[in-house]
């Protein structure tokens, strides 16, 4: 009788070949680059929003730094390009009031200044694309200063004061003392131009009629 041999063979459990596991794999480091990227660009955008948030706010005190100081202020001289001086000669001119639709810069006597002194008087005004300004005394050289960040490029054309009511009472004008104030340009920070829009208005607090 021939001999028998039994089916000793086992059964081979399911299981990934190395083809799937590859593919796999792949599929996995695949998305795991395009998170990795997404989140790497957004992490860039924000540090640029961050920067030029950074940037604007600078501006922004700028401004609310003036704003403070018109409100307290008086003998308000408006700038006009192509007639006014920013010191003007002679200095005492800046003890003139002037009001215009609008100007590249301003002058005036802070709360704790002296009405007869001119010579410590502030000069706010626009140049070079930026906002300036001067302090007195001014028997020597002023040197100014720059108030506004070297990225923001303003449009000197676009930007300026608007005064109203600037002269006394007693020249006719009966109208309160009325600044308005407009920063107009871009944020140049790598390569991106941002363009931006700043106003604000000031009435003077002290009574002028």
């Amino acid at each position: 009788m021939p001999t028998r041999f039994l089916n000793t063979t086992k059964k081979i459990a399911g299981g990934y070949t190395i083809l799937e596991t590859m593919i796999a794999v792949s599929l996995f480091v695949l998305i795991v680059l395009m998170g990795t990227n997404a989140l790497l660009n957004a992490n860039v955008v924000h540090q640029k929003s961050q920067n030029l948030r950074s940037i604007l706010d600078s501006a922004g005190f700028a401004m609310n730094e003036l704003s403070r100081n018109l409100r307290t202020a008086y003998t308000y001289r408006c700038f006009v390009d192509g007639e006014d001086e920013i010191l003007p000669s002679p200095l005492s001119a800046l003890n003139y009031p002037k009001s215009c639709d609008m100007g590249y810069g301003i002058s005036f006597e802070t709360d704790s200044g002296d009405s007869s002194d001119y010579n410590d008087q502030e000069v706010y005004y626009f140049s070079e694309g930026g906002l300036w300004k001067l302090s007195g005394p001014y028997s020597g050289v002023p040197v100014p200063t720059r108030l506004t960040p070297e990225e923001l490029e303003l449009d000197i054309n676009l930007s300026g004061f608007s005064v109203f009511g600037a002269e006394a009472p007693g020249s006719g004008d009966q109208r309160q003392p009325f600044i308005t104030m407009r920063m107009v340009g871009e944020i140049k920070f790598r390569n991106l131009a941002t363009p931006f829009f700043l106003q604000t208005s000031v009435s003077q607090r002290l009574i002028d009629i």
